[in-house]
């Protein structure tokens, strides 16, 4: 059965999962860091992605498949394949995507997701009718949920170690695969047996396959703008993330003359330009930070900054690592570096903060450094060029250079 397939079908079925993937995945690693109905609308969005590129790629892959000349495709067994696969992997993303992402959690949602990817596949695969029956080989049938299953788990893997950047491609690609691997292993397994008896009435409504073909090519075409829209980088905030280490101005705070010329005075006169504290001049300074909330399965949670190993940038969040795993903080990267002590946190790179006395290792790497992180899953961090002198300065490993009159 398997032999005769249009391998350029082929092809764009195993591109159309991996795409269906890539912005499905990408919407779920947003649901951590997004509160209140965001969050379901962001779930519902992963679910929707992810159930029509697993749904297009069946069928483009059916319209791939020598099939008998008589075959029409049953509309009823057709959508409820699709709602089926929607409600599972929903449920799969759901469980990856709130809470700690244990191992159990992981193996609990790729068995979701192995297993609603095949429910799709032989649901549609009997709404086909005509003049014959189909047999399913037992073996293959077995193989085939198992690699949804154990290519569903290794994309999810990938995808946890790092939402974002090659981690998210990779996980994608590996979704195509366990999609993909699944339906062309059953459809191998799969055999047309002809009728020996009259033909029989179509049980219900049904469409032909170039219908079908329409359909298709309207869902790929929703795919990929879906995609394409996806990797539009969002617009960034202008906060204090372009100018690091500058507080925004208070509008009730005296305002002083830092033009070229004023600022030459103030400097011939001997005095420092400070800039004025968050609550304005006259007012102290904010208290460091003792705490750091982040996200959990049941709410905020605090951790103390004594824990706290590194701070990474998120889009308008940031993840912490304590030493053992990343959680996402509803803290901006300039809101992490304003409210943490600067005798004990600097912000190497414009996306990650390390804490000092937790830093193990340096090692210049190109242009730039990495410095590992202590802890029971130590991890590096990339340091840029400009932070180097400034990082070895705060680790005992250079002299600040005195200032001149």
């Amino acid at each position: 059965m398997f032999n005769g397939h249009d391998p350029y079908l082929v092809a764009l079925s195993v591109v159309i999962a991996s795409l269906g993937g890539y912005t499905g995945f990408g919407l779920a690693a947003r649901i951590r860091a997004t509160p209140g109905a965001s969050r379901r609308l962001l779930l519902a969005g992963a679910a929707g992605f992810l159930a029509v590129g697993v749904w297009t790629m069946h069928f483009i892959g059916m319209l791939a498949a020598p099939l008998p000349l008589d075959a029409v495709y049953l509309v009823l067994p057709t959508i409820v394949s699709f709602l089926l696969c929607a409600l599972v992997v929903g449920v799969s993303v759901f469980v990856v995507s709130i809470g700690e992402p244990s191992v159990v959690r992981v193996a609990t949602s790729a068995l979701l997701l192995g297993v609603g990817i095949a429910s799709m596949h032989y649901v549609g695969i009997h709404g086909l009718s005509g003049d014959f029956h189909i047999e399913h080989d037992p073996a293959m049938v077995s193989l085939a949920v198992l690699i949804a299953i154990g290519a569903a788990y290794g994309g999810l893997k990938i995808f946890l170690a790092r939402q974002g950047g090659l981690r998210l491609m990779l996980s994608a690609i590996a979704f195509g695969i366990a999609v993909s691997g699944m339906h062309y292993t059953a459809m191998y397994g799969m055999h047309f047996r002809p009728e020996h008896e009259p033909a029989h009435a179509i049980g219900g409504p049904a469409v032909s396959a170039h219908a079908l073909t329409l359909i298709v090519a309207v869902l790929c075409f929703l795919v990929v703008a879906a995609f394409l829209l996806f990797l539009v980088p969002e617009p960034r905030r202008r906060t204090a993330d372009t100018s690091v280490g500058q507080p925004l101005p208070d509008p009730d705070a005296t305002t002083i003359d830092v033009s070229p010329p004023a600022r030459g005075r103030m400097a011939g006169a001997g005095q420092r330009l400070m800039p004025a504290p968050l609550g304005g001049l006259g007012q102290p300074p904010p208290a460091h930070a003792s705490r750091l909330p982040v996200e959990g399965a049941d709410g905020t949670h605090f951790i103390d900054v004594a824990d706290v190993r590194s701070v990474k940038a998120d889009a308008h969040y940031t993840r912490v690592h304590d030493g053992t795993r990343e959680r996402m903080s509803s803290w901006s990267i300039s809101e992490a570096e304003a409210r943490l002590d600067p005798a004990l946190f600097v912000r190497v790179h414009r996306s990650h903060i390390v804490s000092i006395p937790h830093v193990t290792f340096i090692h210049k790497e190109g242009d730039g450094a990495v410095v590992e992180l202590d802890g029971p899953a130590p991890h590096r961090v990339p340091v840029s060029r400009a932070k180097i002198a400034e990082l070895k300065v705060q680790l005992g490993l250079a002299k600040r250079n005195s200032q001149t009159g």
